[in-house]
């Protein structure tokens, strides 16, 4: 196992504390944001001593990160892999690939996350005292009532009013980005999504058209290597309603928390249906064998304890056939290609 450092990405709405926690770091004022594992070429990971990730390991299909927030992040979507060649044609994409995520919680971790069931929409914009929204909903469906509420065919004071008067965690949060972005439709379409408190260990997966906005926490992501993101609001970025539209994939998500599978005491995998990539989370008392289970290799990141042979913040790329031990008492996570 060759010893890796991430990447650290400088955000305005990252976190100023976990990431050089992490790391061992003197936190320096900076938001710092997320620390890049791969070998994407905006960030590529270093082997400690001798270069770039990639010279050893080719370009890797996928990229892990830590996730800091403590402010909200874009709304957003994802192409398919077809939308992601075509718009990569059009110059709409920096690269031609898809970019489904997984994330688990490293802390609490809240964000919204694909579309709620009609019928458990409906019913809590009711209990918001978002009648109008709700009747919306119920003749035209999300799909229209999204479209209706981004080309502003869709008045949504009364909705946001309703909502500053109520304390329902879907309403607060609702409230909470309208005050931070006045006049964004993003913020009315959020009543319309999953919201979601994650714990630690519990993860969501962000699939192509899952409109999502993480809201604040640490986590693990991991994704294929690809930077291909269309916002839609909550954001000083650009934005671009027409693709996002193109994109958005009203299909309802009625669990959006993913199952981890517990392949032996203390290893969790989770492997959303569709995902091509795996996260494991192996907390260890004793030192643990482990080998990549794909002709890719494997990244493995000691977030828990560790010692001199991965050290805690820092990353191991695992080579196919290779086998390793990793640390005792010590938690890590480690990505891999399916």
């Amino acid at each position: 196992m060759r010893l890796i450092d991430g990447v650290v990405q400088h955000y305005p709405w990252g976190d100023r504390h976990a990431i050089p926690e992490l790391l061992s770091a003197e936190a320096d004022g900076q938001p710092w944001a997320e620390l890049w594992f791969g070998t994407h070429p905006a960030a590529p990971s270093t082997i400690r001593g001798d270069g770039e990730l990639i010279d050893l390991a080719g370009p890797l299909p996928y990229m892990m990160k830590v996730l800091a927030a403590a402010e909200p992040l874009s709304l957003q979507a994802h192409p398919t892999a077809e939308r992601a060649v075509e718009g990569h044609a059009l110059g709409l994409y920096r690269d031609p690939s898809p970019k489904p995520e997984l994330l688990c919680a490293l802390t609490r971790f809240d964000a919204l996350c694909g579309v709620r069931p009609a019928g458990a929409s409906v019913e809590l914009l009711h209990a918001l005292g978002a009648v109008e929204l709700a009747a919306r909903l119920v003749s035209d469906g999300v799909a229209e009532v999204v479209e209706a509420i981004y080309r502003r065919r869709f008045d949504v004071t009364s909705t946001l009013a309703a909502c500053a008067v109520c304390d329902h965690p879907v309403a607060v949060t609702a409230t909470s980005l309208a005050r931070r972005y006045p006049h964004d439709p993003s913020v009315a379409v959020t009543l319309l999504l999953n919201r979601v408190c994650l714990e630690p260990g519990e993860a969501i997966f962000l699939d192509a058209g899952n409109l999502h906005s993480y809201l604040g926490g640490v986590g693990i992501e991991l994704m294929t290597a690809s930077d291909n993101v269309v916002r839609g609001g909550l954001t000083d970025k650009p934005v671009d309603i027409d693709e996002l539209l193109t994109v958005f994939d009203p299909t309802p998500l009625g669990e959006p928390v993913v199952q981890a599978t517990n392949l032996a005491d203390g290893v969790s995998r989770y492997a959303p249906d569709g995902a091509p990539f795996e996260l494991l989370r192996v907390v260890t008392t004793v030192a643990r064998p482990f080998g990549p289970a794909s002709s890719g290799g494997a990244i493995v990141l000691c977030t828990d304890g560790g010692d001199e042979s991965l050290p805690r913040g820092v990353g191991g790329y695992v080579a196919p056939g290779e086998r390793v031990e990793l640390p005792p008492t010590t938690t890590c996570f480690v990505a891999q290609a399916r």
